[in-house]
């Protein structure tokens, strides 16, 4: 089988883990009564915190898995990879859109991500880079099918490092201000205004990084890898 066809499964995976986790989100605000999510947060609770920490990282652990179970280089391990993250992480959305109707819009603040802190923005943030996972993932993925090869210079390669820290540092701005602190100090935070502008650098450089080097030879240019 083609790697490309793999895609369909891969995305059903998705999906349906995309349900799961919606599904236990919705578990959790009923029974701890959550309505709005940064109000109603029940107070610090170590056992939980770890449990929680180890589920996000169970999740990363079951994406690379799948990517690399359904990949047969490294290039379709990782393509299927960032694209099962990316159609994971839409479809989470879309799911507590059609159960609780949350959230109310893309614009609505969530907490995204514990590790390695807790990381907060608007729901429009990790979509648009959920779009560039998905689309650089399938590029990388036809690209392979036609024999080709997706390669970074070294500069690129630096440059595309730098947009994903920024948007890394974009998200986790109040953390890392809030540091040292204290694991329950940091489960208090509250985010403060999202700082668009360093977000919109990042997206920008990372956007054009991923296409500019996966758009061209998923196009089957042959011998026109991007430098």
């Amino acid at each position: 089988m083609q790697s490309t066809k793999k895609l369909w499964w891969v995305g059903l995976f998705a999906v349906t883990f995309a349900y799961v986790e919606a599904a236990v989100v919705v578990y959790l605000r009923q029974m701890y009564g959550i309505h709005d999510l940064l109000r109603d947060i029940p107070a610090f609770d170590s056992m939980i915190a770890f449990v929680e920490v180890g589920r996000e990282f169970s999740t990363l652990i079951m994406l690379l898995a799948v990517g690399w179970a359904a990949g047969r280089s490294l290039q379709t391990r990782l393509g299927f990879a960032f694209f099962a993250f990316g159609l994971w992480d839409i479809f989470y959305y879309v799911w507590l859109k059609l159960f609780i109707n949350w959230p109310e819009s893309l614009l609505t603040t969530d907490i995204l991500f514990l590790l390695p802190l807790p990381w907060w923005g608007p729901v429009i943030g990790p979509v648009l880079i959920a779009v560039l996972m998905v689309i650089g993932g399938s590029l990388a993925v036809i690209a392979d099918d036609q024999g080709q090869t997706v390669r970074f210079s070294a500069i690129k390669g630096i440059l595309l490092v730098e947009g994903i820290l920024v948007l890394l540092y974009s998200f986790m701005e109040n953390s890392l201000a809030a540091l040292p602190a204290e694991v329950d100090t940091l489960s208090q935070l509250r985010p403060s205004t999202f700082n668009w502008p360093l977000y919109l650098i990042g997206l920008i450089v990372a956007w054009y990084m991923v296409l500019r080097a996966t758009w061209p030879v998923a196009q089957n240019k042959k011998g026109q890898d991007i430098q």
